[in-house]
């Protein structure tokens, strides 16, 4: 699974509060107009909420694992899906965010897929870098 990963200033408790709230997403993810809760409250393992995005993709979006330092989900939209994975560590007063992202496409979407799956580990890392600018922003004003 195609990895990368990103150092922040803001401890990781923190990073993990702000990346696994999907109510959050569309400050931090750019393809992201707008996110649609199904399962309202507090992030927790089987939450679902559908992504509106910027080209009319409207993706069924769930929590598939959520603990003290990680958080995953998995999206479906026609006959693709894609899974995002970040696992936190702390890193002197900060933390590293380690991101693993695969995007497969079933039958006639199978082609879609891998050319997403070519393009999408750089612009997910592009939109964990916005997160973490926004995070050391609000923390150290």
């Amino acid at each position: 699974m195609p990895t990368t990963t990103l150092t922040y200033d803001v401890p990781a408790d923190v990073a993990l509060a702000y990346l696994s709230d999907p109510v959050n997403r569309p400050e931090w993810q750019s393809s992201l107009r707008r996110v649609e809760l199904l399962d309202p409250g507090p992030p927790h393992t089987g939450q679902r909420w559908r992504d509106h995005t910027a080209v009319g993709v409207v993706a069924d979006m769930a929590t598939t694992a959520l603990d003290d330092a990680s958080w995953a989900e998995s999206g479906t939209w026609r006959g693709i899906t894609a899974d995002l994975t970040l696992r936190l560590e702390p890193h002197g007063a900060g933390c590293r965010v380690h991101a693993q992202f695969t995007v497969r496409g079933r039958g006639p979407w199978a082609p879609v897929g891998a050319a997403a799956g070519a393009v999408g580990l750089p612009a997910v890392r592009a939109d964990l870098a916005t997160a973490g600018r926004i995070l050391s922003e609000r923390h150290h004003p």
